[in-house]
Parts: structure tokens; C-alpha cells; sequence
């Protein structure tokens, strides 16, 4: 998609209802007086869409009004890799400076604004928030966080993300479920480390630090069906009362037991929405993340998602077959 053929009073009018369509609904602002010139490409990738944009200088703003018109949209976590230009992302309360070459990471069910001073080009990421099967806390700690090339994660992530971008026309639907699971557990790790990173440098209580390691024990061993609050109690050398006080704070309403099925209840969520003839079945999935019982899985995933497994497959397979606006 692009504004060339568009009349100069329509230019940016045209982008933003194109982006709006095939990303998520924003507002879009030039930041220059001469006529807005934008393009856009835009690919699936299994459940993941993978977006490239470059444009004058703007400033994109996902307000709460334009969330609330569309509350029934599945909310979505955003990754933005900057090629060129600088982009200045707020969500939160919090201010990210991304430069060329950096990457940085946003939650589209909540308010934020990207400014583009200059004129620019960034490669755009988005999946369901869901699908990514990290706590609400994790997610709200690392959005609006910036990651150079050289710092953290980003001299394996950005490499990888850039390649990705560039050859996503390219590949067979079984090849890009396949690369649309690792995008899912990078960010996942990224969001993870991230979130653990701003704890270990925030003030607060030993306790917060507690936290911060039981969580990681949890997504270390959540495969494991023995994963109870009496193991992470004596691996931590607590007692089962005191880490349900720990977790009392934590925001989430739910006791460590639930947690625990949640996380594993996300990750089989996401396996289940890859496709591709490779796929695992439903009752390995669920082993896989520490369900020994199959109707007892089944029951509790209808209860979380409203539908059965298998129709959850079902669904989302059909979700990524589809070919919405922007689709090549």
C-alpha cells in the first residue's frame, strides 16, 4: 500500500485508515506542512503479522476512545524493530527512545503514542497477547522499554527479526507456523527478561525480589505435573503459607495453584493455535504442560477460552488462513 497515486489532501488520511485496518486502529498525525508520503507492506506469518512501514515524520496514537469502539478485538503485543529514523514510544506513563537499529515493546490494549520526528522505516510485529502466555504484571513492566543492538537480548533478537521481515512473503504456511511459534517464545523471553530486569532495578522489598525468582522457577518447571505450592515452598526454603502471603500483593486475584494453570493453560493455547500437518495432538499438548488427565484438561480449557481444544485449534487455524486487507 501506498500514498503515491493518492491526492496530496487525501495522503494521510488514506495511511492511517490503511494501517488502522490492518494493524490495530490508531490516529495518525503528520508532523511536516508538505504533502504525507507513506508506504506500507504487510504479511501473516502463521498468527503472527509482520509489518513494515516507512513515512514522513508522524506521530501514531492508539487512544483509549479508538479501543473502546472495538472492544471485542483481540488485544495484541506489539514488538517494534526501528531500521531507520527515531521513534519515541509512551505507554504507561513510561518513555522509550528507540534508535536506528533498536527494538521496543508495546501492549495495543492500552493507550500509547509513537513519535516519528524524522522520516522513517520500522518493521512491526504483532500477535496475540495471549498467545504469548506471559502474566499480565510481566507485560504492563515491559512495555514501553527500549532494547539496542548491543544490549540484552538484541544482538540475537534484531538480526533474526530483520531477516524475518525481509523473506516473509516467502515462505510455505508449515515453514511459517513453525517460525511464528519461535517468534512467540522469543518475545515471551524477551517480555520475561525485560520485566525481571526493571524489578532488579526498581526499589523495593526482598520480598519483590522473592517474587521475581519463584515466577521464574514457576516457567522453568511448568511441564512438570509434580509443580505444586509445596515443591516451590521447599525449593525455596519457605513455607506453603508464607508464598500464598507473597502472592496475596501480587494484583492478579489468584492463588499460586491457579497461576500455575493459567501459565500452563496459555502455553497449550499456543501450541494449539500453530498449524501445519506437524502439529502435535491435543492430548500431547496438554502433557506437554503438566496435564495428566485429558477430560480434566479439556474441561478446564473450555472454562478459560469458552471452547473446547480442539475447536480452539480449529478456530485459530482458520483466523490465520485468512487474508485481511494488506495481505500478500
Amino acid at each position: 500500500m501506498t500514498t503515491t497515486s493518492v491526492a496530496d489532501d487525501e495522503k494521510a488520511g488514506f495511511w492511517s485508515g490503511a494501517v488502522s485496518r490492518t494493524l490495530v486502529p490508531v490516529e495518525v498525525r503528520p508532523l511536516t506542512d508538505r504533502p504525507f508520503d507513506g508506504l506500507m507492506e504487510s504479511h501473516r506469518l502463521g498468527y503472527v503479522r509482520i509489518s513494515t512501514l516507512e513515512a514522513d515524520a508522524a506521530r501514531l496514537s492508539r487512544t483509549a476512545a479508538l479501543i473502546a469502539r472495538a472492544p471485542l478485538g483481540e488485544p495484541q503485543v506489539g514488538v517494534g524493530v526501528q531500521v531507520s529514523g527515531r521513534a519515541v514510544l509512551e505507554q504507561d506513563g513510561r518513555r522509550a527512545e528507540v534508535p536506528p537499529g533498536g527494538l521496543v515493546v508495546y501492549d495495543t490494549a492500552r493507550p500509547y503514542t509513537v513519535d516519528h520526528p524524522d522520516r522513517f522505516r520500522t518493521h512491526l510485529f504483532h500477535l496475540p497477547r495471549r498467545l504469548l502466555g506471559v502474566p499480565e504484571r510481566d507485560l504492563r513492566q515491559a512495555s514501553a522499554r527500549a532494547v539496542g543492538p548491543e544490549e540484552g537480548y538484541g544482538p540475537v533478537l534484531l538480526p533474526f527479526l530483520g531477516v524475518l521481515a525481509a523473506s516473509a512473503h516467502s515462505y510455505p504456511a508449515p515453514v511459517g507456523d513453525q517460525l511464528a511459534g519461535s517468534v512467540a517464545d522469543l518475545f515471551s523471553a524477551l517480555i520475561a527478561q525485560l520485566s525481571h530486569a526493571r524489578a532488579a532495578h526498581e526499589p523495593g522489598s526482598p520480598n519483590e525480589h522473592l517474587v521475581s525468582r519463584v515466577r521464574e522457577y514457576i516457567d522453568q518447571h511448568l511441564g512438570d505435573p509434580e509443580l505444586s505450592p509445596r515443591r516451590i515452598a521447599r525449593a525455596h526454603h519457605i513455607s506453603v503459607r508464607y508464598l500464598h502471603r507473597l502472592f496475596e500483593g501480587e494484583g492478579e486475584g489468584v492463588t499460586v495453584s491457579r497461576l500455575i494453570q493459567r501459565l500452563r493453560l496459555d502455553a497449550c493455547a499456543r501450541e494449539l493455535a500453530r498449524r501445519g500437518h506437524a502439529a502435535p495432538t491435543v492430548s500431547a499438548v496438554a502433557q506437554r504442560w503438566g496435564f495428566a488427565d485429558p477430560a480434566h484438561f479439556s474441561r478446564t480449557f473450555r472454562a478459560a477460552y469458552g471452547v473446547p481444544p480442539r475447536e480452539w485449534r480449529s478456530l485459530r487455524s482458520a483466523d490465520a488462513g485468512r487474508q485481511p486487507f494488506g495481505e500478500h
